[in-house]
């Protein structure tokens, strides 16, 4: 212990440039821990933010898929509902440009809908997939505007008592009191009589005739086929 004292006693001068030495390290020292927590926080920051980024995704993605969903309900009420399609043909006549549009649009946004959300990985996805939503959106609504403005108008007198002619067998068809016999019967005069007028979709024939068919039950086979 006497020589640290005496070390110190001759050479106390030397305390001067130690502090100084060891002070500008503990500043170097704070300084560089400084920067380290300023390093950690920004990148809690940044894997917070992209967290929140991609929960906002994911949430846009769902919203899309839940517009996407409910548009294709709308054209389902037509699609399953030949009297509907009746009421308002022009909603599958393809020779009118809004009704093609309307079916491109859909075609689209079906081709770019994602099995689930997280199949969209990118802004430039999520970008594409919310323009074919919003565009199938507005060509459906569009269309079903002047499907309902304009209804069967387009057709002459005999045609439309042609319509008139096979809604009414169509109710037979569908008539639980009509025996088997009476509902094929009509449903095929029905066809007959909407030929060359409407173009029905597979959909929506696979739909009346399961709805007959099921109707007919055991008593007897359907046959649809038109004669």
């Amino acid at each position: 212990m006497e020589e640290i004292f005496d070390f110190v006693g001759h050479f106390w001068w030397l305390i001067f440039p130690l502090s100084g030495v060891f002070g500008g390290w503990a500043r170097s020292w704070s300084k560089a821990s400084e920067r380290r927590h300023r390093r950690r926080v920004e990148l809690y920051k940044l894997r917070n933010q992209a967290a929140a980024q991609e929960k906002a995704s994911r949430t846009q993605v769902r919203q899309l898929i839940d517009s996407h969903d409910a548009v294709n309900r709308r054209w389902l009420d037509y699609e399953l509902d030949v009297g509907k399609l009746i009421d308002f043909p022009v909603m599958t006549d393809v020779r009118e440009p809004l009704t093609v549009a309307f079916l491109r649009a859909k075609r689209t946004a079906d081709s770019l809908r994602p099995e689930v959300p997280e199949d969209i990985t990118t802004a430039a996805q999520l970008g594409e997939y919310r323009e074919a939503v919003h565009s199938f959106e507005l060509a459906f609504d569009v269309a079903e505007r002047e499907a309902r403005r304009i209804k069967d108008s387009n057709f002459t007198g005999p045609e439309r008592d042609r319509l008139a002619t096979a809604r009414k067998l169509l109710r037979i068809a569908s008539d639980a009191a009509a025996t088997p016999a009476e509902r094929q019967t009509a449903y095929k005069r029905a066809r007959r009589e909407l030929d060359g007028l409407i173009v029905l979709p597979d959909a929506t024939l696979a739909a009346l005739e399961e709805k007959i068919a099921g109707m007919i039950g055991a008593g007897g086979k359907p046959d649809f086929h038109q004669g």
